[in-house]
This record gives C-alpha cells, sequence and structure tokens, in this order.
C-alpha cells in the first residue's frame, strides 16, 4: 500500500482545499440501509452519527444542508437502466417503508431535500443549478454508499466545477475493500478527503 501511495502521489498528491461558501449533502440516509432485515443493510449507523455531528456544525455555520433519497414512481416507470440492474432499488418504491428517514435524521424546515432515481445526486436534479444560484462553490459530501451515490456525486460534483470535500468517517458502504478503494481513488482524481475532526473545524472557522 505504501508503494501504491507513493506512486499515486507523484501524479495525483495536489489538494483542492476549501472554498469560500460550503454546502453541505447528505446522500441517501434511508432506514433500507439500517434495517438488518432489508437487502440494502449495510451497518453503517456510525456513519450516520458521524453525519448527524457534521450536520450540527453546518447549521451552526449557516451553510445550506440539503438531503438526498431516492423515489421511484410505483411502477418504477422512472426507474430505467439502474433499476432494472440493482434488485434492492425495489425498496425505494413510492411509500416504501425502507425510504424514510432513519432515526434522528428528521429533515428540519430548513432543509433542503432533494429526490433523485439515479446513483449521483446531480443526475436529473435541480442540485447543480440550485447550488450555483446560491453562489456555492465547496460541496461536502456525507451518505451512503460510498462506492455507489457517494463516488458518482463526487465525480458529478467535481465536474459541475465545485471543489469537492468528502468527510471520511461520514461516509460508509456494506464492505471495507470498496470504501477503502474508493476514498483511495476520489481522493486522488476527484475531492479532498478529509476527517469529521477536520471538516467540522473548518466550519467552526468559518
Amino acid at each position: 500500500m505504501t508503494q501504491l501511495s507513493d506512486n499515486y502521489a507523484k501524479a495525483y498528491g495536489q489538494k483542492a482545499g476549501f472554498g469560500k461558501k460550503p454546502a453541505l449533502v447528505l446522500v441517501d440516509f434511508v432506514e433500507g440501509y439500517f434495517d438488518p432485515e432489508c437487502d440494502l443493510y449495510a451497518g453503517v449507523e456510525d456513519t450516520l452519527t458521524s453525519a448527524l455531528r457534521v450536520r450540527e456544525a453546518a447549521h451552526a455555520a449557516g451553510i445550506p444542508v440539503i438531503l438526498t433519497n431516492v423515489v421511484y414512481h410505483p411502477s418504477a416507470i422512472d426507474g430505467g437502466r439502474f433499476y432494472e440492474k440493482a434488485r434492492p432499488l425495489r425498496y425505494f418504491l413510492k411509500g416504501s417503508p425502507m425510504g424514510a428517514w432513519p432515526n434522528g435524521l428528521e429533515p428540519t424546515d430548513s432543509e433542503l431535500i432533494i429526490s433523485k432515481q439515479y446513483p449521483s445526486a446531480f443526475f436529473g436534479t435541480s442540485l447543480a443549478a440550485t447550488l450555483t444560484s446560491l453562489g456555492i462553490d465547496n460541496v461536502i459530501l456525507t451518505g451512503l454508499t460510498t462506492s455507489g451515490c457517494i463516488r458518482a456525486s463526487c465525480v458529478d460534483s467535481m465536474s459541475h466545477g465545485f471543489i469537492t470535500t468528502v468527510v471520511r468517517e461520514a461516509v460508509g458502504d456494506r464492505h471495507e475493500d470498496p470504501h477503502v478503494a474508493n476514498l483511495f481513488d476520489m481522493e486522488a482524481k476527484y475531492a479532498d478527503v478529509v476527517s469529521e475532526a477536520e471538516i467540522i473545524a473548518h466550519l467552526q472557522s468559518l
């Protein structure tokens, strides 16, 4: 791993830093990932706890907080190839209890909720336009799962021109290997991966 890190550092050792006007995005923290009876269960309770601390700091700093979820028409007509490929997405049909917010993440009146049908929080949604209209230059990502919707949202965030920050303890996956591999790759190419303590200190400095 040391040799790999050294190899990547030669080409990808650049830091993006923080922007001047951040927004926090909590991606797909929904009940299915926390219910052991659900195919989506990922054992990511600590990830949510971390994200809630970051959320608290974001509110204290007065920055926008945006929550995403996945919601499909009852017939799944809007699910496309993603729904055809990934069987657990059936839990996100409109009205499913597995698509509800987990305990501790009840949205506040000041938070924006964006529903999506595909992995990225940006694809087919108003997120990029909303952030741009607010003058946001830095997207802080937390949520689930690291190898899926976080990675997709990270790449799209960077592609839309936002400085992108991924909070290590506040993103999670159902297995350590894809989690670590995708954090490594996002850090190399698309975003800065920072600790919870680092992002909270930054938010407190604003």
